[in-house]
């Protein structure tokens, strides 16, 4: 009965004391996208799309002129060549085959290269406001469903990232307080 009676009280306490505690909201995505070294990152992984797929044009180019030299030329060559050239031509396919799904896997990297130090300048900012305004969690919107009241914090950490927001003034709260 003892055991049931303080286990009560904690219990109590507990609830008590996580009641006082603040929460906010954060939208990462939003925060990440209005950052200026998103921007210069998005501009970067476009130029380095943009060089990967003339890579793989210039594959396939190469590849259809092969083919089509191969078809113009087959009626001149010995079986032997034929082989040769049909061998070349199954490499160059399996080249270019292997070099689209190689430039999928570079741009992913490129792209994880780029945002991870934004990614991890939003966290640190969202800490710091967190630490200073007293705010016990901040969640990201994006993966909430259900959960208490809170206060959407992204102006302030605008603010601590020095981002001018002139939409700031007029955003309304991910989450109501009730």
């Amino acid at each position: 009965m003892k055991k049931l009676i303080v286990a009560s009280v904690m219990a109590f306490g507990f609830f008590t004391a996580s009641a006082q505690q603040k929460i906010g909201y954060v939208n990462t995505e939003e925060l990440m996208g209005s950052m200026p070294e998103s921007e210069k990152a998005s501009k970067d992984l476009e130029e380095y799309q943009r060089l990967l797929q003339e890579q793989n044009n210039d594959l396939i180019k190469e590849l259809n002129e092969q083919d089509s030299l191969f078809i113009k030329d087959s009626a001149k060559l010995t079986d032997n060549q034929k082989t040769f050239k049909r061998n070349t031509l199954i490499k160059l396919y399996q080249e270019v085959q292997g070099f689209s799904q190689k430039a999928q896997e570079q741009l992913q990297q490129r792209q994880q290269q780029l945002l991870t130090p934004i990614r991890a300048k939003a966290m640190d900012a969202i800490k710091a406001v967190a630490k200073e305004a007293g705010y016990a969690y901040i969640l990201d919107v994006s993966t909430i469903i259900v959960a208490p009241p809170g206060d959407d914090v992204i102006a302030l950490v605008k603010k601590k990232l020095a981002i001018k927001d002139p939409a700031a003034a007029t955003a309304k709260p991910a989450v109501k307080a009730n």
